[in-house]
């Protein structure tokens, strides 16, 4: 990034930014349309899975008052005890983080809190479920800003170790052939509705549903139907590429529905 294009980023963002080419990262970060303060909707802009999002949550430890940081997967929830048993020593505990702390400790606003670049040290851990994925996206310092990287990258710039931070996923019931069906109904509903919009928008829309499920049968994603490296490229393709991507997902909608 050149000193005229760092400029034109907000400061939070500048600092990231900075940070990042003095460590040689190889990208980045880029400036959204629409913010991002959810997992959620920077999920939906990047037209990546939700749990691609690397999620920065903020603690206030009380003995000290010190920021503690995890970085979890967007569809992950983190486990408040699990956290506390590695960052807190004789009976502690953590507390709410509220808006003003979390600008205080970290020099940015909720919903653009990044992994690096922080006002004041923090203690950071990272959540294992991360390295589900070969790409993630984190907050640049900016609801608006965000960087791609490696979930090894992460770890390696922020020097934080990598841990089991989740909540324990409850085991659900085995779904029957009936329920799988029904899903994949409802799926194809959803993304059709959404297919009917992509000649006549201006912006392609991502296919996304929120189901970010790859299927063991077909490779594809449960939710839209896309490949892994289809929803990997998706925030860096142009219209054309993305409505033959559309044209790739209505096909296979029809294959399975035949």
């Amino acid at each position: 990034m050149g000193a005229s294009a760092l400029k034109a980023l907000p400061e939070g963002a500048q600092r990231v930014a900075a940070v990042l080419r003095a460590q040689g990262h190889a990208y980045a970060p880029i400036m959204l349309d629409d913010a991002a303060r959810t997992a959620q909707q920077a999920a939906d802009a990047l037209g990546i899975a939700l749990g691609q999002i690397a999620k920065s949550i903020i603690f206030r430890r009380k003995s000290d008052d010190v920021a503690v940081l995890v970085v979890t997967s967007g569809d992950q929830r983190v486990d408040e005890k699990k956290v506390e048993a590695l960052v807190c020593t004789g009976g502690t505990r953590l507390g709410r983080a509220d808006a003003a702390f979390v600008k205080a400790a970290t020099g940015f606003s909720i919903g653009g809190v990044s992994p690096l670049a922080h006002a004041t040290p923090v203690v950071t851990l990272i959540d294992q479920s991360l390295f589900r994925f070969d790409d993630i996206w984190a907050a640049a310092g900016h609801p608006h800003a965000v960087f791609r990287l490696s979930p090894q990258a992460l770890a390696r710039l922020t020097g934080a170790p990598v841990e089991d931070l989740a909540v324990p996923v409850t085991v659900a019931v085995v779904p029957t052939v009936e329920d799988k069906k029904l899903a994949l109904r409802r799926a194809i509903s959803l993304v059709t509705l959404r297919a009917q919009t992509v000649d006549a928008a201006a912006d392609v829309p991502s296919p996304c549903i929120s189901i970010c499920r790859m299927s063991d049968t077909t490779g594809w994603c449960e939710g839209c139907f896309r490949t892994r490296d289809e929803i990997a490229v998706w925030s860096c393709a142009d219209d054309e590429s993305k409505r033959r991507i559309w044209r790739a997902i209505e096909q296979r909608m029809a294959d399975l529905k035949a």
